[in-house]
Order: C-alpha cells, then structure tokens, then sequence
C-alpha cells in the first residue's frame, strides 16, 4: 500500500490584485517584524530605530536637502543598473555582471577625466567620459553575448568570473604606483587615486542642489520603458524571452536580438558608473556599492516591470540610507544592517510570491491518494 502524501502543491488559477498586493505587503511587514526583534535584542527600540530609518532623519535634520542629496546618490546608480538588468532578464539572458560593468564604465570614465580632462573643454569631457564608459561596457557585455549566441556558453557563469576580472584589473591600478599609471596621485607617497576634477554638474535650487545624474537616470528610464513598450525592438526583447525558437521561426534573427540587447543592458550599466565616479569625483576600489548584486534583487521584485524597478529602487534607497543614517544613532547596530533587513525582506517576499502562485493542499487522514 502506497504511503498516503499529507499534502500536495496546486497552481493558482487567478488571484486578484488588491489580494497580491495584500499578502506581498504582509511579507514585509513580517520581515520588519523580524528585524525589529533583532533590534530590540541588540537593545535598541525597534520603533525609534525604523522611525529614524524611514524619515532618513529628514524632521530633525537642520539641512535636509543634504539627507535628499545623499539618497540620490544611492538611488541613481542602483535605478540605472536594476533597469538595465530587468532589460536583459526579460529576454532571458541573465546577465549577473552589473557589478564588472558598473567598474568598466567607472575605469574607462575615470581614464578620460584623467588623460583628457586638463585640456578639454569641461562638457565635452563630460559626455566622452559617458560614451567611454557606455561603450566599455558594452563591449564586455558583447563578449559574453557573442559566446552564448556562438557557443551556447552559460551566461550565468561568464557573466559572474569577469565581475571579479574587472574587480582585479581596477585593484591592480589602484595598487601599483608606476609613471605609466596615470589614476594614482602624483602627490602622495602610498597609491592612491588621483582627483578627477571632473564633477558632475548640479542644479542649485534653493539649498537644494540637484544632481544632473538623476535626470540621465530618469530619461533613461523612461527611455527603456518606451523602447520595451512601444518599438519592434523591444517587441523582439519580449518574444525571445518567450521563446527563443519561436522567434526563430517567425523570422527573427535570435542571435543578432541577444548581441544588441545585452549591449545596451551593459551600456546602461556602464554609464550608470560614469555617473557614479563623476558624481563622487574621484575613483574607488568601493565605487559600486554592491549595486550589481543589489539591482538583481530590485529586478526580480520588480518584476521585471520598469516602473516597479523605479519604485522598488527608491525603497531600497531608502532602506540602505535610512539604515546608515539611523546607524549613527544607535551604535548597537552594525553598518551592515541593512544588508541583513534586505535578505529578511527578500526572503518573505520570495516566500509570498510562492504563495501567490501556488496553494498547499493538505490531504485528510484516512483518504485516498
């Protein structure tokens, strides 16, 4: 007699989207719960903590347009990079390399603010430390796109080692004090990055400044939303991911939609790093700020949607820099914290998602198989 299941996993058919949006709040909800009792083991009151957290300390700050001014600084790169990858996964093609992309864009930048920047005109300089850096890596992002198309290698993979590649290659400069090398600092006597004197612009409203990098970040948004949305292009996008054979067979040329594709993914991510190091104005083996590996988590509870990647984003900004200000408050707590809300936050999403999608069917005692 077969042993009787006690229970089974059922697809739903529908769920409503007010009945989604419900149990997906509640899972977070439950992951500030979690967090809290964290905090309050560490012997900090949960309430003033994710109070200070939430508000980025903007009703008790005496200038408040710099806590704005910081967030913007997080949300701008980690916008541009989880857009990017929500562009790339929707065909598919799970391109893992933000974080190598991100510092290819940030060394090509940084070498034309370096090699040309004392003797260029300041704009001009600007836009060809972006189209560097774009154009950087893109070419890393072809790479890796021309093997898969060409071998049928694993994106997967490759897309992760040249992360740590290009990781090294910035380390190597930023150790190694040689004339040739011209991103150290002639001045100081241990390596250290030189200034780039190549910072990003602002626009001074009030106390309040601005930063050009915020309006690149949403034009492109909306940019991709559009190309997605409304092109052919972006209709072959959705019909690979969908499958690639089809496509093949309704006369699409797969290989050549999976080259362009992957190229602007990492453009975008490029650029997103061009925009990083101009905006700090100096370059760093820390430039990312994990953004790579944050933007897969945006993409993915976003759905790959562009306005979810948006709006999941800024919450995310939020979270990183509410933790790090309300940090300096509660010396209990590790700078890492949220890093570790993030995961908790992740982990009951996934948890809900898997609830959205699926129902457990418990079997009575005593009944049939």
């Amino acid at each position: 007699m077969a042993k009787q299941k006690l229970f089974h996993i059922v697809k739903r058919d529908h769920l409503g989207f007010g009945y989604k949006l419900l149990v997906y709040v509640g899972a977070v909800l439950l992951a500030l719960a979690v967090g809290a009792v964290l905090l309050a083991i560490l012997g900090v009151d949960p309430i003033k903590y994710y109070s200070s957290m939430i508000t980025i300390g903007l009703p008790k700050s005496k200038f408040p347009e710099s806590n704005i001014e910081s967030l913007i600084k997080i949300f701008v790169p980690l916008l541009m990079t989880s857009t990017a990858l929500a562009l790339a996964f929707k065909m598919k093609f799970w391109n893992i390399g933000g974080e190598g992309q991100f510092i290819a864009g940030t060394i090509a930048a940084g070498f034309v603010a370096l090699k040309f920047g004392p003797e260029m005109d300041f704009g001009l300089c600007l836009v060809l430390m972006m189209l560097s850096a774009m154009i950087c890596a893109g070419l890393l992002g072809v790479f890796v796109a021309f093997l898969k198309v060409k071998f049928n290698t694993n994106e997967t993979l490759l897309t992760l080692m040249l992360n740590y590649v290009v990781l090294y290659v910035l380390k190597f400069f930023a150790e190694t004090k040689a004339d040739w090398n011209l991103f150290l600092s002639t001045t100081s006597q241990r390596p250290m990055f030189a200034n780039l004197n190549m910072k990003m612009p602002t626009i001074q409203l009030g106390r309040f400044h601005l930063d050009i990098s915020l309006i690149i970040a949403v034009v492109i948004t909306v940019l991709i939303f559009i190309y997605m949305k409304y092109t052919k292009q972006g209709y072959e996008i959705n019909v690979v991911g969908d499958s690639s054979a089809t496509a093949s067979y309704a006369g699409m040329k797969v290989g050549r939609i999976i080259i362009r594709t992957t190229f602007i993914s990492a453009a975008i991510i490029g650029l997103a790093g061009a925009c990083s190091v101009s905006t700090a104005n100096i370059m760093s083996t820390s430039i990312t700020n994990d953004v790579g590996w944050t933007g897969i988590i945006v993409a993915w509870l976003a759905k790959l949607n562009i306005w979810g990647v948006t709006v999941v984003s800024l919450l995310i900004s939020v979270l990183q820099y509410g933790c790090q200000f309300a940090g300096s408050s509660f010396s209990q707590v590790d700078a890492h914290f949220a890093d570790i809300l993030q995961g908790i936050i992740l982990f009951f999403v996934l948890a809900a998602d898997f609830l959205v999608r699926f129902k457990i069917m418990f079997h009575k005692k005593g009944g049939n198989d």
